[in-house]
């Protein structure tokens, strides 16, 4: 088991303050990581997430980001590299959502999800992966999506995103799995966080859906634990470029 052993490891977390980040946060922490935290909103000392980190016994650092906005993601990649900090593991959880049929779908929702859920995640992990280059070593996950697969219904930037996000992972990892930089990532399925809480109350929508899940149930955050501290340690050394699904079957079906 001391392959999933993350004792020593820092680990920075987009999109922390709830949900599929606090859920993976936490869950590395208590694999033995070190979390530095970043949110638009996240609060100053962490909140739940930080209470919860720290109570596996690692500690947390709160950084507040707002994802849109390129200047503060260049910050943020400053800020992880002051003081010659190193950062082993990198999750790109940071997202958005914009419901709408495409045909009323506006420039400023696809501007705005482009800008959190792809854009910011390539900046972020090209200047943070620089530092795993030079050292050999570094771990990079990306939350895909089922619609990295599929193409959605009215949800057209997301869906963009999120494609993009598979292509990303797998160009990434072909330049960089020889130098020692795993690059990976997770496709949640239908999990029940804020971004699907219209579906979730949408009777018809809803049952549509779990009807379709082999496994019958909505999934929660903290299914994605186990595959986030897997792609996170050294017992994934040689899987690069994987998209692996956490669905409860639906691309199965």
């Amino acid at each position: 088991m001391n392959r999933f052993d993350l004792t020593g490891k820092t680990a920075v977390v987009t999109g922390s303050r709830r949900g599929i980040g606090r859920a993976v946060a936490v869950a590395l922490a208590e694999a033995g990581a070190d979390v530095i935290g970043c949110s638009a909103n996240l609060e100053l000392d962490g909140g739940e997430v930080g209470r919860e980190v720290r109570a596996a016994g690692r500690t947390f650092t709160a950084l507040r980001v707002d994802f849109a906005d390129r200047a503060q993601v260049l910050g943020l990649a400053t800020e992880l590299s002051r003081d010659g900090r190193c950062v082993d593991i990198l999750v790109n959880n940071a997202g958005d959502i914009a419901r709408a049929p495409a045909a009323e779908h506006t420039d400023a929702d696809w501007d705005r999800i482009i800008a959190i859920d792809l854009s910011s995640q390539f900046v972020l992990t090209r200047e943070v992966g620089r530092g795993m280059l030079q050292r050999g070593q570094g771990k990079v996950i990306f939350t895909a999506s089922l619609l990295s697969f599929q193409g959605g219904i009215n949800v057209p930037g997301y869906t963009a995103a999120k494609s993009g996000i598979a292509g990303l992972t797998r160009a990434l990892s072909n330049e960089w799995a020889a130098r020692g930089v795993q690059v990976n990532a997770i496709a949640p399925g239908y999990i029940a966080t804020d971004n699907t809480e219209a579906l979730r109350t949408d009777a018809t929508r809803s049952r549509a859906i779990l009807e379709r899940i082999p496994a019958g149930r909505w999934g929660r955050p903290e299914d994605l634990a186990g595959a986030a501290v897997f792609l996170a340690s050294p017992a994934s050394d040689y899987v690069n470029g994987a998209i692996l699904p956490v669905d409860g079957g639906w691309l199965g079906r």
